[in-house]
């Protein structure tokens, strides 16, 4: 493919040591290393450091790529893994007991009906979510991004063809809706009057 070609090309030039080759890889695949940091929960500055780190890496490897043409592929995983390191990291055990006797426990506000029903729809929709294939939460999130990642970065973040995130999109949320969680959450709504509908 032409495009596959051009890449090839860049990174051959890159590897050489071409300033302006490497710009333009910059400019094909940094959307996508941006657009994978932000889909894995990282806020703009962790998602700017893990950019960074991504194109060093790659500059690194440069010379060592087996296949120059997987190069977009190549940063799309090495950026999920970056981020998915540095959201790891961001998330910091909280002793509620010490906190509570610095008196730093803010007051608990009281919870209606409405609020505890939207808590449990919630949790039932992360339950559901973690229990989904490793590739349809990779999917949905790059999906649910804000704003959405477009279809053609998904395609080479996740290497599938443009015409086929559609339909996989519906059979994750096929999967996601047929959880015992999310069925629960459907027997609430009937018994409570939400209305959600018949399961299909």
């Amino acid at each position: 493919m032409e495009a596959d070609d051009q890449v090839v090309a860049l990174v051959a030039r890159a590897a050489g040591g071409d300033q302006a080759a490497y710009e333009a890889l910059v400019d094909r695949f940094g959307r996508l290393v941006w657009h994978i940091a932000r889909s894995c929960g990282l806020d703009g500055d962790d998602a700017a450091d893990v950019s960074q780190t991504v194109w060093l890496r790659f500059v690194e490897q440069l010379p060592r790529l087996r296949e120059p043409a997987r190069a977009g592929a190549w940063l799309a995983t090495t950026a999920r893994r970056e981020a998915m390191a540095v959201a790891h990291r961001r998330v910091r055990p909280i002793d509620l007991v010490e906190l509570e006797d610095r008196g730093g426990l803010p007051p608990v506000p009281p919870l209606d009906a409405s609020t505890l029903e939207a808590d449990e729809r919630a949790s039932a929709v992360r339950q559901a979510f973690s229990d989904l294939p490793q590739w349809c939460r990779a999917l949905l999130r790059l999906l649910c991004a804000d704003p959405p990642t477009p279809y053609r970065v998904v395609a080479v973040a996740l290497d599938m063809a443009v015409g086929s995130i559609g339909p996989s999109r519906q059979r994750c949320l096929a999967q996601l809706s047929r959880h015992p969680a999310m069925a629960c959450i459907s027997e609430g709504g009937r018994r409570s009057g939400g209305g959600m509908g018949r399961p299909s």
